[in-house]
C-alpha cells in the first residue's frame, strides 16, 4: 500500500504492515457469538413440531353465542333456568391453520396451565387445513345430532309430548365432539319446568352416543381449569376420564363422575337442590 506523497506506511522501526480488517481473537469470538445468538433467535420463530394446548373459552349452552341461542327449540315451550350449564373447550396451536413456533412450545413447557404434545398425537400427519376443519365440524354436527336424539328420548321416557319438538344447536368457532353431554342436558333443561341448576354454574364435558352413554374426551384437565376460571363450582366428568381427573381438580371446583345421561341428569338435579356432596367423584382408580 502507498500513502500520499509516496511515503511508505512502515514505521521507523520497520514493523510489518497490519492488514486493515484483520480480526483479533476477542473480536472474532464476539462476532461468532453474535451470529449464534441471531441464529438461535431465528430458530425460535421457526414452525414447531409440537401442539400447545391451553384452557379455552366456555359457553353457556342455556345462553347465546354471537346473538343467537346456542340451543333453539321448535315445537315446544321453553322454560328458562337461572343458572348456567357450561360446555368447556381447549385452545390449540400447532394444528392445521393455527401454526405454533418453537418459542410457543418453550413458553408452553414453562406454563403449568398448558400441555405440549407432539403434533402427530393430536392430528394425523399431513392433514390439511380444510381436512381439519371438515373433521372438526363433522364431529360437532354428529355430537349435536346425538344430543338432540338423546334429549328427545329422555323427555319422551318421562312422559313429555315430544311430537313436533325439535332442537337445533350452534356455537360459533367451536368444533369437535366433546360437548355432546352438555348439549343434551341443555336441551332437556330448556323443556322441563324444573330449575335443574338451582341458579348455580355447572360445567362439564363428554361425548354422548345413541345409547345415552357418556364417552371420554381429551384435554379434561385444561377444561376444568377453564371451568373454574369462568365461575363453575361443579364439573361433570366422564368416568372414562377419571384417571386424568383425580388429583388435578382445581381448588373450589368439585368433580362428579358420570357414565350415562341418566346419571348426569340426576347429578345435575341433586346439585341444583343442594344435595351434591354425596355424588360420586373420580379417584385414581375410577371413582367412588
Amino acid at each position: 500500500m502507498t500513502l500520499p506523497h509516496g511515503k511508505s506506511d512502515h514505521c521507523a522501526t520497520g514493523a510489518p504492515e497490519r492488514r486493515i480488517g484483520a480480526l483479533g481473537g476477542p473480536t472474532r469470538k464476539m462476532l461468532v457469538g453474535g451470529l449464534l445468538i441471531i441464529l438461535a433467535f431465528l430458530v425460535l420463530f421457526l414452525p414447531s413440531p409440537y401442539t400447545i394446548e391451553t384452557p379455552g373459552p366456555t359457553q353457556d349452552v342455556l345462553g347465546s353465542s354471537k346473538g343467537s341461542p346456542v340451543i333453539k327449540v321448535k315445537g315446544g315451550q321453553v322454560h328458562h333456568d337461572k343458572g348456567r350449564l357450561l360446555m368447556t373447550t381447549v385452545n390449540a396451536r400447532g394444528i392445521p391453520g393455527y401454526p405454533a413456533s418453537n418459542l410457543d412450545a418453550l413458553v408452553g413447557w414453562a406454563d403449568p396451565h398448558a400441555t405440549v404434545l407432539p403434533q402427530e398425537a393430536v392430528v394425523p400427519p399431513g392433514q390439511s387445513v380444510e381436512e381439519y376443519k371438515r373433521q372438526e365440524q363433522g364431529d360437532m354436527h354428529g355430537s349435536q345430532k346425538a344430543a338432540s336424539a338423546q334429549a328427545l328420548a329422555f323427555l319422551k321416557a318421562r312422559g313429555y309430548d315430544v311430537s313436533g319438538l325439535q332442537f337445533s344447536m350452534r356455537v360459533a368457532d367451536i368444533g369437535g365432539p366433546s360437548a355432546g353431554l352438555m348439549y343434551t342436558l341443555g336441551a332437556i333443561d330448556k323443556i322441563t319446568p324444573e330449575q335443574e341448576t338451582g341458579g348455580l354454574t355447572i360445567a362439564g364435558t363428554g361425548t354422548i352416543n345413541q345409547k345415552g352413554q357418556v364417552g371420554a374426551i381429551g384435554g379434561i384437565q385444561l377444561k376444568m381449569l377453564g371451568a373454574k376460571r369462568d365461575g363453575a363450582t361443579w364439573f361433570l366428568a366422564p368416568a372414562a376420564n377419571c384417571s386424568q381427573v383425580a388429583g388435578h381438580v382445581p381448588q373450589g371446583l368439585r368433580d362428579v363422575r358420570v357414565s350415562t345421561l341418566d346419571e348426569a341428569y340426576k347429578a345435575l338435579v341433586a346439585i341444583g337442590h343442594g344435595q351434591g356432596e354425596g355424588l360420586p367423584h373420580c379417584t385414581a382408580t375410577k371413582g367412588k
